[in-house]
């Protein structure tokens, strides 16, 4: 259900920032606070599911009091858009904040917090040294020792998408076909559900975004799994990441205020703000992650232009229904 604070059209004709937010509030009401107390501007904003908010946008048209769209997965940024929700940017602060990879090339939407989709495993049972690359997970070593979240996620299809960026579709889809052949249980429903499987021996190794692991860590710091960054090598790619991030809506009724606060969301001060409430990586690369994301040790990250998560989404969607990844 959605959290409305307080938005209507008529606070949108009062001069208020409006913002329409995919992350929950409690991640994104320390931003509102800060930037308010910083310049004084009032942000309204609404808290709901990806899907809805875009229904929401395109419903309202031009009547829209929007003025800032907030959401995760470059898969998501992009398909909002294609339905022509967002409006192009031009910003030399954005520009210079975040790297060209992580923003649109039409740049309707920008990177703000990056999150890695990487390997977590069994302390107990997988050596790291067994670990090498996302395909490797498809290897006879694996077999009925892999653990993943449902297809139905658009965190996989944007993985999946990316998998076809770097090895063709092809590729991608022999790697897949080959995660199923390995698979312990039936997909899940989420990370937390892969990574509680493995800690309770119903699998080994499975696929997770970071956030999920550290929100674990927190909870138990003796806890029996370790993140592994796979692809490391010169021609593996790097580690698949992802971002949540935002877009000036196509609507909005203040453009320039909506503008300097996505600037101001890029810029050092609010970047770990942005991206510890939910313990993700800064997407500005002067910036420090927080010291419990830090300690989780570097990695070399994919640099393939993330638009390519929402242009391949669809061929993704065909390719685990395919290969039987559900």
């Amino acid at each position: 259900m959605a959290a409305i604070c307080g938005v209507s059209q008529s606070l949108a004709e009062a001069g208020e920032l409006v913002v329409y937010s995919a992350r929950n509030e409690h991640l994104i009401q320390p931003l509102f606070d800060a930037y308010t107390e910083q310049t004084g501007t009032e942000i309204r904003f609404i808290t709901d599911k990806a899907g809805p908010l875009l229904a929401r946008l395109k419903a309202e048209g031009s009547g829209t009091p929007a003025d800032l769209l907030i959401t995760v997965d470059a898969g998501n940024l992009w398909h909002a858009a294609q339905e022509g929700i967002l409006q192009p940017v031009v910003s030399e602060t954005l520009q210079r904040n975040i790297p060209e990879h992580l923003r649109d090339t039409e740049n309707r939407w920008f990177g703000l917090s990056l999150r890695a989709r990487t390997l977590v495993y069994s302390t107990e049972r997988v050596r790291p040294e067994q670990l090498s690359t996302y395909a490797a997970l498809g290897g006879e070593v694996w077999k009925g020792r892999l653990l993943l979240r449902t297809s139905k996620k658009v965190y996989n299809q944007s993985l999946v998408a990316m998998l076809i960026a770097a090895h063709g579709e092809a590729g991608a889809e022999s790697i897949v076909r080959s995660w199923v052949d390995n698979l312990a249980a039936a997909p899940l429903a989420n990370d937390t559900q892969v990574m509680e499987a493995i800690l309770a021996g119903q699998g080994d190794v499975g696929i997770v975004n970071t956030y999920y692991f550290g929100r674990l860590l927190r909870k138990d710091p003796n806890i029996k799994l370790a993140l592994y960054w796979p692809n490391q090598g010169e021609a593996s790619g790097g580690v698949h990441v992802n971002v949540s991030g935002a877009g000036v809506t196509r609507h909005a009724k203040h453009r320039a205020e909506a503008i300097r606060f996505l600037e101001w969301l890029s810029s050092e001060k609010a970047q770990n703000l942005f991206a510890d409430g939910n313990l993700e990586y800064p997407v500005n690369p002067k910036v420090k992650p927080h010291a419990d994301v830090a300690a989780w040790g570097a990695f070399r990250a994919s640099d393939l232009p993330l638009i390519q998560a929402g242009e391949l989404q669809e061929s993704a969607i065909r390719l685990m229904d395919r290969a039987g990844y559900r």
